[in-house]
């Protein structure tokens, strides 16, 4: 069992209720529509004032667009301190859509054994709403402090980046829930591009005059086979410099006896060094411009690239002594579990927070398995999140 309980007393069974609510309601990415109003409406049975809730119209300035936007609860202190923000997002992969979440022992599954359990990251959004409620409940001391459920993480950390820092009422310590082990506190991870690959050919009659052609499929498959042949595709391994890439999306063609006139591709490469992330990309440009140059149609004729690399978000890397990671680190403690750091090869929403000026740790919330149909909520993991939170929440440490 979990020593939450002997931290700061909250109501264990719903907490439980209330991440199994959570994980039913769909939400992917752009239509978080029901699980914010969802939020919003606990908040206000909690106790909470109408105008203390803001729903902003971050999704009117997403590149995604999306129904709804960011969910923020600020709140004044009763403590003087720097206020804290508490985060977790809201939307989900779209393979969580339909999700029955099923509890047996100390291990939520998903019902249906053809979806994800969307504990990724319903799990985190309960641990900050237990957290919220348990505060109004208990009438329990705190420093000024934000409660914040960013949409759009999903497909690029979109809330958490252009989400409005004042409507968060300008925090100085970031505490995100969005892992598995309540004892693992992330201090950084990966930065990302994405890839917008166009490859311009020329049609032909592919049975009649193919050599009049250029195969804008051919192109990238010369191109795909260079990066995979020189070590650029996948895990990128070079002296020291390490990496990822991935070309996931390939459109193209329409019949088999035309010369394809056109493909598109995206993709993206990942590194925690800024400067080697960029060779990456000029890596990718220039091996797709190499075989558009190669493939010639009859006349001489060759293909086009249009290459648009966009950054998804930066890489960081906060240090141990950093306020956040000492606070994250001690509820870890005051639970009696032995508290690790990690760095992840993955993106967070700590990354855009962070390199916009708020330090922002990432803890768990029992999370495994996240985004195949094999995801579980591990429930102890989890009540040890809401418990950490409430600790973090009353500025306790």
């Amino acid at each position: 069992m979990p020593r939450s309980a002997q931290v700061l007393p909250y109501d264990r069974k719903a907490a439980v209720d209330r991440v199994l609510r959570l994980m039913e309601i769909p939400g992917k990415s752009c239509e978080e529509g029901r699980v914010v109003q969802h939020i919003r409406s606990q908040l206000l049975e909690a106790g909470y004032a109408a105008d203390q809730i803001i729903i902003d119209e971050v999704h009117r300035e997403s590149p995604a667009g999306g129904e709804v936007g960011n969910l923020i609860l600020c709140l004044p202190g009763t403590l003087k301190a720097p206020r804290r923000l508490l985060m977790a997002h809201v939307d989900t992969v779209p393979l969580c859509v339909g999700c029955k979440p099923a509890l047996k022992g100390n291990v939520v599954k998903s019902k249906d054994k053809t979806t994800a359990l969307g504990a990724d990251d319903r799990s985190g959004a309960a641990v900050l709403l237990t957290a919220a409620i348990e505060l109004a409940r208990q009438k329990l001391p705190h420093p000024p402090i934000t409660f914040f459920w960013p949409v759009q993480e999903e497909i690029g950390l979109l809330g958490a980046r252009f989400v409005n820092l004042k409507q968060l009422g300008n925090p100085k310590l970031g505490f995100n829930w969005d892992g598995g082990s309540a004892s693992l506190a992330t201090i950084g991870a990966t930065g990302a591009y994405d890839l917008l690959i166009e490859v311009e050919g020329l049609a032909s009659h592919a049975g009649v005059h193919p050599e009049e052609g250029v195969s804008a499929i051919a192109i990238a498959g010369l191109a795909i086979a260079d990066l995979q042949k020189n070590g650029w595709h996948g895990l990128i391994i070079k002296g020291t410099s390490t990496g990822t890439s991935n070309l996931g999306i390939v459109h193209g063609g329409d019949a088999t006896n035309v010369v394809t006139p056109k493909v598109v591709l995206r993709g993206e490469v990942r590194s925690h060094d800024a400067k080697f992330r960029k060779k990456l990309v000029a890596e990718f440009r220039a091996a797709f411009e190499r075989a558009a140059d190669e493939v010639r149609s009859a006349s001489g004729q060759g293909g086009k690239i249009r290459f648009t690399a966009t950054l998804k978000y930066e890489s960081f890397k906060l240090a141990v002594t950093e306020p956040c990671v000492r606070s994250a680190l001690g509820a870890i403690a005051r639970l009696g579990l032995k508290g690790e750091t990690k760095i992840s090869n993955g993106g967070l929403d700590a990354n855009w927070l962070s390199s916009r000026g708020l330090p922002t740790v990432t803890l768990g919330s029992g999370q495994q398995h996240v985004h195949t149909v094999n995801e579980t909520l591990q429930l102890d993991d989890y009540l040890n999140g809401c418990a950490i939170a409430l600790l973090l929440a009353t500025g306790e440490v």
